[in-house]
């Protein structure tokens, strides 16, 4: 969303002096009149409150946080509150030295007269009077929710646009004017319409201000299920998921103080550098964001699947149920009986000792990890066999079922039979297995048609693309970890060795020591004994963090995921709980069918959808150009209303013309970001040829149509349209690029 104060032109610029500013305020020249002291005093008065509450706020939880560090640490539940307050501290001073006054957004006055400020975060003084009300408690929600026709008991509200700390502009917006004549500055347009008819900036920081009472409601619904946010370009769609994203975090008791957490999936990584400042902005820290392929570490190199064939049969899948047929193959109960060689005597296990140890495992334990749960029942089952009456003359005693399990742990016989029936996999080998032996796949995937499966196979099966990247991940979750079991071995090992080397050295002190009453005694105690050991302090694997399970995934761009890709997150949230944001228009590879028939096919079947129908982003200049390209592939295309026009008509010319249109535009706009769109491959010779050489240039970015979906600019220089694509696919590139633009579209032909 665009940077509050940025300006369009040199001239405006050169009146914005700020003559007119007292305080907080820095109003331009031309905006004199709202400068009035008996218009902005009250707030003047507030934000000196505000700066001075908020400077002792910090000072004080900076107190509480040095304290609660030199705290001891001790144990158990003790040390757990102690890491508890000290992250809770330092988040919330991280959080409020982010921002000074500008943590306040606006205030609204009641039918009493009443005036509550409406801020980012919560804040009192330190008589407990409320300074600011956080946007998402339900005091707040008039602030956003108010309409002419339901006023929500409000006579106006004020909503400001800040630029470095200063106010550098407001709206007021009055459903009572009786009531306040005299104590507004009214404008035409609604603040929300106004603010996006400035520049673009890189970050989205400031879009809290500007939610209208349709995205709010949306914003404030319930948790359970899947909500989908359905909407054109322009309509709100990532202001709405990022904005539902922290109210939930606020409001859901589900996912307060970050139970399950939540998992924030966006289509590329521009996108995700471009909303990366804000939800910390929102208040809240800590949520997971990523794209897709990131969930798999194979995704970072994986290359797009060039057989289109390939790639539908990959991407329509059930993989779950390939992979789990995949690993079921290798979970192979023996037919006869398995002989045990032992020191002692030899042992066997008949069939029913398998299907015992293979009933062992708790169901869901993925296949590696459930391994050691069966080994450990057949290590029970023999060891019973051999110590059942059995009598070690040699050592005089009966026979230790330590020593035998002991023993047995580590019997070749034993671990050659386990490793035929229930043998260690690595993901990587099932899923390779899959594309290089076509009896394995049909065996796993019987519906496939036989040309399918030879479709499928390929030379080198390790050469990943993005269509195995869904097989790799649910066969990562379905097997879990090969080396696991080893390093906890080697854990218990460790500790175990620490456990006697402290033991001796606890002995000798107590051996050394005259005083039978003195502290050294207390180390007799077992507890205290047992405490010299941490456990915790051994090496752990890195966690990974988009693992899961979350409590809640919000997903944008949501109308290009394939089935497959669609398992990947399903498996990821158990409790179905989604936000997906999306528009089946700007779908690439098409989307037919209803929202409610794709989400239940992929097993979320309690889904509702909301839509958004206005575009308060697009100029109706640029919608009027942009609705033909799509309805043309797309006649039921949800093509939105744009509410807005910039006066700047679509300009058309030729290639040559680039380099002059960007240097144009930057000398006129000061700030302000540009983005020349066109086809991948000729984006390099593109750039070579009209990159601006003035410090401007870094305005300028130059995607493709696929990267610069969910973005926006002020200026949109949309290269050789044809180059594109014909079919569903190029009319959609063509649709989203063109209305990426937020101020101006130029078009340019080759020649």
């Amino acid at each position: 969303m665009a940077r509050r104060g940025a300006r369009t032109s040199r001239d405006e610029e050169g009146d914005d002096s700020g003559t007119n500013g007292t305080g907080v305020f820095d109003l331009p020249d031309r905006l004199a009149a709202k400068a009035d002291p008996a218009l902005v005093a009250g707030d003047e008065r507030h934000f000196a409150e505000l700066t001075a509450s908020l400077a002792t706020t910090v000072a004080e939880l900076s107190g509480r946080l040095d304290e609660a560090r030199r705290a001891p640490g001790g144990g158990g539940t003790h040390a757990l509150e102690r890491d508890l307050e000290v992250h809770r501290l330092t988040a919330r001073l991280r959080a409020l030295r982010r921002f000074g006054a500008d943590l306040c957004l606006g205030h609204m006055v009641g039918a009493d007269g009443d005036v509550v400020y409406v801020g980012r975060l919560g804040l009192t003084d330190d008589e407990g009077r409320r300074i600011l009300v956080d946007w998402r408690s339900p005091a707040a929600e008039p602030f956003f929710g108010a309409t002419h026709a339901d006023p929500m008991g409000l006579v106006s509200r004020r909503r400001y646009r800040w630029s470095r700390g200063r106010i550098t502009d407001y709206w007021d917006e009055v459903f009572s004017p009786d009531v306040l004549q005299g104590r507004t500055a009214l404008d035409d347009q609604s603040a929300f319409i106004a603010s996006l008819g400035v520049d673009r900036s890189a970050r989205m920081r400031d879009v809290l201000g500007t939610i209208a009472a349709d995205q709010d409601a949306i914003i404030r619904a319930g948790s359970r299920g899947a909500l989908v946010v359905d909407g054109g370009p322009g309509t709100g769609k990532t202001v709405v998921a990022l904005h539902r994203t922290a109210y939930l975090l606020h409001a859901d008791p589900r996912l307060g103080h970050r139970r399950g957490g939540v998992l924030f999936v966006g289509p590329h990584e521009p996108y995700l550098a471009y909303v990366s400042d804000v939800l910390p902005s929102l208040g809240e820290e800590g949520v997971q964001t990523c794209t897709v392929r990131d969930l798999v570490p194979e995704g970072a190199g994986a290359p797009p699947e060039r057989d289109p064939r390939v790639a539908q049969l990959k991407a329509s899948a059930d993989v779950v149920t390939v992979v789990d047929a995949a690993v079921r193959f290798y979970e192979d109960l023996p037919a006869g009986r398995s002989t045990i060689p032992t020191p002692w005597s030899d042992l066997t296990l008949g069939r029913a000792d398998w299907e015992a140890a293979f009933a062992a495992p708790d169901p869901g334990t993925p296949h590696n990890e459930a391994r050691e749960q069966v080994l450990d029942e057949l290590l029970t089952i023999l060891t019973d066999q051999l110590t059942d009456g059995f009598r070690d003359e040699d050592e005089g005693g009966d026979l230790s079922p330590a020593l035998v399990r002991k023993s047995l742990q580590h019997n070749r016989d034993l671990l050659a039979s386990l490793n035929t029936a229930w043998p260690l996999i690595e993901p990587e080998d099932l899923v390779r297995d899959l594309w290089s032996v076509p009896a394995y796949l049909r065996l796993c995937a019987p519906w496939l048609a036989p040309e399918d499966v030879r479709a499928l196979q390929r030379q080198d099966p390790r050469a990943w693309t993005e269509s195995d990247l869904p097989f790799l991940d649910v066969a990562r979750r379905r097997l879990g970890d090969p080396g696991a079991a080893r390093r906890r071995r080697q854990q218990e090992a460790a500790a175990a060795a620490e456990r006697d080397q402290m033991g001796r050295v606890i002995d000798d002190l107590i051996a050394a020591d005259d005083d039978s009453e003195g502290l050294v005694t207390m180390l007799r105690h077992p507890d205290l004994r047992e405490n010299f050991v941490d456990e915790a302090a051994a090496p752990r694997p890195v966690p990974d963090l988009l693992a899961g399970p979350f409590a809640h995934i919000v997903v944008d761009e949501a109308q290009e995921l394939t089935d497959a890709q669609w398992q990947m997150l399903v498996q990821r949230c158990p409790s179905r709980s989604f936000t997906i944001v999306g528009d089946r228009a700007q779908a690439r590879r098409g989307f037919a069918e209803s929202w409610q028939e794709r989400l239940a096919r992929v097993g979320l079947d309690r889904n509702d959808v909301a839509s958004l129908r206005i575009n308060y982003r697009t100029p109706a200049e640029v919608m009027a150009e942009a609705e033909p390209v799509i309805r043309a592939a797309l006649p039921d295309a949800n093509v939105p209303t744009s509410v807005r026009s910039s006066g700047i008509p679509v300009q058309r010319g030729l290639l040559p013309d680039l380099g002059v249109v960007l240097g144009t535009w930057l000398g006129d706009h000061r700030e302000g970001v540009a983005c020349v769109i066109a086809a991948a491959l000729t984006l390099p010779e593109l750039r070579a040829a009209a990159t601006p050489t003035s410090d401007d240039a870094a305005r300028v970015q130059w995607l493709s149509p696929e990267l610069a979906k969910g973005l926006e600019f002020d200026l949109v220089v949309l290269v050789d349209p044809a180059a594109l694509g014909v079919g569903t696919t190029g009319a959609v590139d063509r649709y989203v690029a063109m209305t990426r633009a937020t101020q101006q579209l130029v078009v340019l032909e080759r020649p």
